[in-house]
């Protein structure tokens, strides 16, 4: 019997939880609030996050933080801006894995997940679980295919069996560059590509809106340690297909909103947002052209319209694809 834990109460967390859990694993789902925590292992449900998928018996449910780090393996299910403050409280033993959860780079060190836990925790194996998902479609175990990226052979091939299940695939990988910035950047050209059908600017723009956001995918990641192929992978074009296609991705309802005109949802983890900041910054630094992640963070900022970001775009000038 694996010994799970995840840290990070919200849908995707809770929806790992739950699946892990079917699977006969020992899972402890860990809440930051101790009242949250308490109604739900009163109420054997999260009813805020996912009121339609209640718990197994098997899955227990604490606000005891070092109850929960004990665990042979911790998934940091935590929004990607929040991860490093949650390390600097966690002190796993050496050699414990922490499977990073979350999307997106750091805003204030513009390093991706793992690169965080590995100034944070440096005795730790990091890892990174990402991939095209939805939180209900895991947490109802509908079948779904993730990439398990760790650069330590040994404890991924072991990490790939333990968090696998009969519904959950996942396909290991040793690029943890490539799997981490394919989950963050395509986030972004999820909120453009909302922005676009919002604005009502049509399917023919958002498909090239897609197209032209995974060309400025890779041309970032060629800047970067990661294999531009990884993100032709589910870390990359998978994810990118689901999220800037979907009305239950958060980026794209959020790019939605945008486009007609209205403020961002409040209470909602949009990653797209800091994400494209950090990239765009880091970007400007490598002289690596990326118009589509520029105009993202010129429209949230609320420096340009909508339409005066689409015409500089079509404004641009013509060259070879």
């Amino acid at each position: 019997m694996n010994d799970i834990s995840v840290l990070g109460a919200g849908a995707f967390g809770t929806a790992l939880a739950i699946a892990l859990s079917h699977h006969g694993n020992r899972v402890r789902l860990w809440a930051r609030d101790g009242a949250v925590a308490e109604a739900m292992a009163a109420e054997r449900v999260n009813a805020r996050r996912l009121p339609d998928a209640p718990f197994p018996d098997t899955l227990a449910v604490t606000d005891d933080l070092n109850e929960a780090v004990a665990a042979e393996t911790l998934l940091l299910a935590v929004p990607m801006q929040a991860l490093g403050g949650l390390l600097a409280t966690v002190r796993p033993a050496d050699g414990t894995a922490l499977v990073a959860c979350c999307k997106g780079v750091d805003l204030s060190t513009g390093l991706g997940p793992t690169g965080v836990i590995a100034a944070a925790a440096p005795g730790a194996v990091a890892a990174v679980l990402t991939g095209p998902s939805f939180a209900s479609d895991i947490a109802h175990r509908l079948p779904t295919a993730l990439t398990l990226a760790c650069a330590d052979a040994t404890v991924g091939t072991r990490l790939q069996h333990s968090l696998s299940t009969s519904v959950l695939r996942l396909y290991l990988s040793r690029d943890t560059a490539g799997a981490e910035l394919g989950g963050a950047l395509k986030n972004v050209v999820a909120l453009a590509a909302g922005i676009t059908m919002g604005a009502g600017f049509g399917e023919s723009a958002r498909a090239a809106i897609i197209t032209r956001g995974f060309a400025e995918m890779l041309r970032f990641a060629e800047t970067t340690a990661a294999d531009p192929d990884t993100l032709r992978g589910l870390s990359g074009f998978g994810d990118l297909t689901l999220t800037a296609t979907s009305e239950k991705s958060r980026n794209y309802t959020t790019g939605l909103a945008l486009g007609r005109g209205e403020p961002v949802p409040a209470g909602k983890t949009i990653e797209g947002i800091a994400t494209a900041q950090a990239v765009a910054r880091l970007a400007a630094k490598r002289g690596v052209p990326m118009p589509l992640t520029a105009m993202v963070v010129a429209v949230t900022r609320g420096e340009v319209s909508v339409e005066e970001a689409g015409a500089a775009l079509l404004a641009r000038p013509l060259k070879e694809e």
